[in-house]
């Protein structure tokens, strides 16, 4: 029987080759599939490559895949993906909504979708197509996306990754989920080929622990976030949160505040704060009272509960984990959010991911 992973490339060959035929209905355009998981140079890390042949000139893409594109928040981590690599970089989802195409557009992010919708741009190439209704639903080649327990799970092995060989009850503190989520995110982290090993005491190891990053930070946003208790203030004093320690309170900055202590290059506008649920009520009093904020659901100050138990950076004691930091900035799709997000994972999170 093929692996979980000979399946999903199957999969992917088939729609990526439906959506070429799709596109050659609507433009006239030809397209071919290059390469599904390219494993060795410039392209290592995309889903795959494709030809798309304009004028007499071939254009080659860099895929990058997702199921469903379904919310606005999603573009800010495929456009952060995308621009890590040389070539032009393109979305593919079964369907792209005309908001999403839209979107894109101005997000400078091409598309490609099973229905024949698509945004490519070069040199004699500009197609916008959009309005095109989906094909019968398929299964569609993507990585699983995890529930909220999963989420939590994920995040603490990115961030330590010890935990991959520890008692499950250590897991357990690090992640704040129940026992029994654990042999069932380890079970489908293994089947869809994010961890290898574990026949033996301690020989678990991530595979492709970028892969499973990029895939944590686009369903952050939208399956474990808002179950995080949000709330929002707004504070009399816009620079109220400079030198604002909050390590005293069980509190970390998170987002823009977050991505200026760590790279010192991002003028924050927004403030995110996420409290451990211990520490909640006594700091939250603490923070309103102290700082004069008032509760405005359209505030830009966001409060949420922290939901990770690991130890913290002497370095940075009140800061979230960088990866936390960067999927708060891709989330909210401003330009120099994303750039800043860019310039955090090429100094602190890339080499992470690379060791063993």
């Amino acid at each position: 029987m093929p692996t979980a992973k000979v399946q999903w490339e199957r999969q992917l060959l088939a729609d990526l080759d439906r959506a070429l035929h799709a596109l050659a209905r609507t433009t006239g355009l030809e397209g071919r599939v290059v390469q599904i998981e390219p494993q060795k140079g410039k392209d290592c890390g995309a889903d795959a490559v494709i030809d798309i042949k304009a004028e007499g000139k071939k254009h080659r893409y860099v895929v990058e895949v997702k199921r469903n594109v379904d919310r606005l928040a999603m573009l800010g981590q495929v456009k952060a993906q995308l621009d890590r690599f040389d070539k032009p970089g393109l979305l593919f989802a079964r369907h792209i909504t005309p908001a999403i195409a839209n979107e894109c557009r101005k997000l400078n992010i091409p598309f490609l979708d099973t229905a024949g919708n698509a945004y490519l741009k070069g040199p004699g190439l500009h197609i916008f197509i959009t309005g095109e209704k989906p094909p019968e639903p398929k299964a569609m080649g993507a990585r699983g996306g995890g529930t909220p327990a999963a989420l939590r799970v994920v995040f603490a092995l990115l961030c330590n990754r010890k935990l991959l060989n520890a008692p499950y009850r250590d897991i357990v503190d690090a992640a704040g989920v129940a026992l029994g989520a654990i042999g069932w995110v380890f079970f489908d982290l293994k089947d869809r080929g994010y961890i290898a090993g574990g026949k033996k005491k301690r020989d678990r190891r991530l595979v492709e622990p970028a892969h499973l990053f990029e895939e944590w930070v686009t369903n952050y946003p939208i399956k474990l976030r808002p179950k995080l208790n949000p709330r929002r203030f707004t504070a009399e004093n816009a620079n109220w949160w400079q030198d604002k320690p909050l390590h005293n309170l069980g509190a970390f900055w998170g987002g823009e505040v977050a991505a200026d202590r760590l790279t010192r290059y991002l003028k924050p506008a927004t403030c995110t704060i996420y409290i451990k649920p211990d520490f909640a009520q006594n700091a939250l009093r603490q923070l309103v009272t102290q700082n004069r904020l008032r509760a405005d659901p359209a505030g830009n100050i966001e409060i949420l509960d922290a939901f990770w138990n690991l130890p913290d950076d002497p370095a940075h004691r009140d800061v979230v984990p960088p990866i936390l930091a960067y999927a708060d900035l891709v989330a909210t799709l401003a330009p120099r959010n994303l750039e800043t997000a860019k310039l955090l994972r090429e100094q602190l999170i890339d080499h992470a991911l690379r060791q063993t």
